[in-house]
């Protein structure tokens, strides 16, 4: 059966709040039948999310009947089922459908929910529960795979769609590319991947290299980033890594004009130069690695302020900068593909 996605964002239907849906809309867009928010008038999707075009937003689940998957589109920290959400969700499982979920909280322990799963033979997938127990042991990484890895400044700076557009970028160009996938929204719209966020800190290294080893037949992996190394809650999981996927380029992401870290307002972001630093040091101690380019998301910003931060960077750190959701990967495609030339 064709899967008809309906996706939830009750309450919370904006970019960063749901940023799950906002992904899975962008790249998944013919699977999805509409957006599920009881808050909000019915509307098109690009009016909250600015993206999905006229994909439409709707009050209720009898709206589209035609849906026979909810998928949750929210990633709040900490990773609860907000309760606003969870009468719909147990709604959705009575009319018989799947439920798909990347919260840390899972919907098969919530023992409602699971009841009513056995009872209606709904499907619940919590994306994140694993059972990952193997340590790295960096033996048997091939060479002839080359392996690209995003980095960021901070949480929610760009780091997934600028491994997707990367990957899709060097597709279209002849290279066999594959995403590794390391979060909710990225496995999503891969299909597979590792939810190292979930992963027991002892084993985040051994699981991304589980994903490395599996993969490397393909000439390139590019490795979705997580978190960042200096972020005061996620630097664990961004180090463990980083350290598993031994990456032999990084593409450096970041919010202009973001001065705090997301969900720590009250902690101020390094400074971009020494962060990079900072990375580059951490990745080299494990394995020779450089910066092949610099992903700007400049959401905030005007086109002139744009392109005179492109020309700074690009000037000021010899690396080709560009944004990918105002242009495209075309100029860290190109970087990559030298890389692997040499």
């Amino acid at each position: 059966m064709a899967r008809k996605i309906l996706i939830l964002t009750e309450g919370l239907s904006s970019p960063h709040a749901a940023k799950t849906a906002c992904g899975v809309i962008r790249y998944r867009r013919d699977e999805v039948v509409g957006v599920l928010d009881t808050t909000v008038p019915p509307q098109p999707a690009q009016a909250l999310l600015e993206v999905g075009g006229d994909l439409p937003v709707v009050n209720s689940l009898d709206a589209l009947p035609e849906a026979n998957e909810l998928l949750i589109g929210i990633a709040p920290s900490g990773g609860s089922l907000p309760a606003p959400m969870h009468a719909l969700v147990l709604g959705a499982i009575e009319r018989g459908m799947d439920v798909v979920s990347g919260l840390h909280e899972f919907l098969n322990d919530d023992a409602e929910l699971a009841a009513a799963a056995a009872a209606s033979g709904s499907t619940l997938r919590d994306l994140r529960s694993n059972r990952e127990r193997d340590v790295a042991k960096r033996r048997d990484i091939s060479a002839d795979c080359l392996r690209i890895h995003t980095v960021g400044h901070d949480c929610s700076v760009g780091k997934m769609v600028t491994t997707i557009e990367v990957a899709r970028g060097l597709a279209k160009r002849g290279a066999g590319a594959k995403v590794i996938a390391t979060g909710q929204t990225g496995m999503m719209i891969e299909g597979d991947g590792c939810p190292v966020d979930a992963v027991v800190a002892d084993f985040i290294s051994g699981a991304v290299e589980k994903q490395i080893l599996s993969h490397q037949h393909h000439e390139v992996l590019v490795i979705e980033g997580q978190g960042s190394i200096t972020h005061p809650c996620y630097s664990a999981v961004t180090l463990g890594l980083l350290h598993g996927c031994l990456p032999d380029g990084l593409i450096y992401c970041y919010e202009m004009g973001r001065k705090m870290a997301k969900g720590a307002a009250s902690v101020a972001l390094p400074t971009i130069e020494s962060q990079r630093d900072l990375y580059l040091a951490m990745a080299n101690a494990a394995h020779p690695c450089r910066f092949v380019g610099v992903a700007i998301n400049s959401r905030t910003a005007d086109e002139t302020a744009y392109l005179a931060e492109r020309d700074r960077i690009q000037l000021e750190w010899n690396l080709p900068a560009c944004d990918v959701f105002r242009e495209d990967a075309g100029p860290l495609v190109s970087a990559v593909l030298e890389m692997r030339k040499n």
